[in-house]
């Protein structure tokens, strides 16, 4: 199964004021978080909206330099039948309800 990666950039924001969550994935393009507490709150969000999904996350500083990288791979598993569960068939007739492995 070849699954795609997402990428997530965190930098500071020009004026100040806290920082961006930038991302292609992201159906804006990027998230502002303002709070004291906003890269682990931008890292956060970036983990479960790529739970299904291998995550780069990059933190940038405002020179532009890279200072923290997370990986996150993707822990929501395709759901794959399981050969050992049988099916059960049913029909208008009585007599035709018959289990099938």
């Amino acid at each position: 199964m070849n699954r795609s990666k997402h990428a997530y950039e965190i930098r500071p924001r020009k004026d100040h004021r806290g920082v961006d969550l930038i991302s292609d994935t992201l159906p804006f393009g990027r998230l502002w978080y303002g709070e004291p507490n906003a890269v682990s709150n931008a890292i956060g969000y970036a983990k479960f909206f790529s739970r299904s999904h291998d995550a780069m996350i990059r933190v940038y500083n405002e020179a532009g330099n890279v200072i923290e990288g997370h990986e996150h791979a993707g822990d929501f598993k395709e759901w794959q039948r399981d050969q050992n569960v049988c099916d059960y068939r049913v029909s208008r007739h009585p007599k035709a309800n018959v289990a099938t492995k």
